[in-house]
């Protein structure tokens, strides 16, 4: 049971926003008020049931003692105590403490693993999975580096999904996804494995990261491939390398210069950003119980079987005979869904644990 003071402290603090909304403040504080009243709301109002289904349990213990009311006080008993699971759990959930990134975009980058042209094929597959998802859920997808495979697909692709509430739906997405199928350059039939490695990055505040300038190193080369006359005749292409860290980041899909190094800075931050919060994510995961997963991409986290038409998430043990419908971003959100609400019992019990 959540105690009394918790749920007063909410409500005071909703209560205090509101006023403060009402009185003269600047602009820019209205604008933070505003954003935590939103959040602040639907909390309030699950609270404020919560509290009124106590009370009214207090209540009908109350009418107990008259013989009437007794019988019509059980029942009211009845029916309050077959509620208050759900409301307290309700509760609990929205008071779990937040990720500070749960409302970031990200940048997603997809590579071709273990299987030559087959794993490049299935980065492609993954990635159409994720702009479906995210054409679904109202997100904007935007494309800022590729690398096509000889035979399709994508050797790495790199695009930066922007939207409400993004990192928090895809951020157990990170990690090794197998494909288990009969490649289409095979004549033998026979079921090949390959991978690819998926990474959700959040995109970092400018105050998030401070990156000098004496901690880069600079290079501008000539771009390769396809992409027009630009091409071999000017050095448009730019590699971006953070000492302190090894961190390096190559990007030549624009054609100019300063666009190319705007886009491997907006990488760049958010992959030491990103690395930052593994860091204290490792520190934390003794202390988290059931964990989903670290977001270490070395972890082998789905499996893709296309002759059962199966996809199994290893992390929980979930499996959909969907595999078309995840693919083209109707059932991911069944997966993701669990994920979030695997997370969520683990967070609740380490809470129970400490208390």
């Amino acid at each position: 049971m959540i105690p009394q003071d918790r749920l007063r402290k909410v409500l005071d603090r909703f209560d205090a926003v509101q006023s403060e909304m009402n009185s003269n403040v600047p602009r820019e504080r209205f604008v933070a008020l505003s954003k935590e009243f939103a959040e602040l709301s639907p909390v309030a109002a699950a609270v404020r049931q919560l509290q009124t289904a106590r009370e009214g349990r207090e209540d009908a213990e109350a009418m107990l003692a008259d013989k009437e009311m007794a019988e019509i006080a059980r029942e009211e008993i009845a029916r309050i105590d077959e509620e208050l699971p759900a409301l307290e759990r309700q509760v609990q959930l929205m008071l779990l403490p937040k990720d500070a990134a749960d409302e970031r975009n990200v940048i997603l980058e997809v590579r071709a693993g273990t299987g030559g042209d087959e794993a490049a094929l299935f980065a492609g597959d993954l990635f159409r999975m994720y702009e479906r998802y995210a054409a679904k859920q109202g997100w904007k997808v935007e494309l800022m580096s590729a690398s096509e495979g000889e035979v399709g697909g994508y050797k790495e692709i790199i695009a930066e999904i922007s939207g409400k509430g993004v990192f928090a739906k895809l951020k157990f997405e990170s990690g090794v996804h197998r494909v288990q199928r009969v490649p289409v350059t095979e004549g033998d039939g026979r079921i090949h494995t390959s991978a690819a490695t998926v990474a959700v990055l959040p995109e970092p505040e400018e105050v998030d990261i401070v990156i000098e300038d004496k901690d880069l190193r600079i290079d501008v080369y000539r771009a390769s491939g396809a992409g027009g006359q630009h091409v071999n005749k000017t050095e448009s292409a730019v590699r971006i390398t953070h000492i302190p860290t090894g961190v390096v980041v190559a990007q030549q899909d624009e054609k100019s210069q300063h666009k190319n190094k705007a886009r491997a800075m907006q990488i760049l931050r958010a992959r030491i950003y990103e690395a930052e919060r593994e860091k204290l994510d490792r520190e934390r995961a003794a202390e988290r119980k059931g964990q989903v997963g670290s977001g270490d991409r070395s972890e082998r986290i789905r499996t893709y079987n296309f002759p059962q038409s199966r996809v199994t998430d290893h992390r929980i043990n979930l499996t959909l005979h969907k595999l078309d419908q995840v693919l083209e971003g109707e059932a991911l959100d069944e997966l993701i869904s669990a994920l979030v609400a695997e997370d969520q019992a683990a967070r609740l019990a380490s809470l129970g644990d400490e208390a």
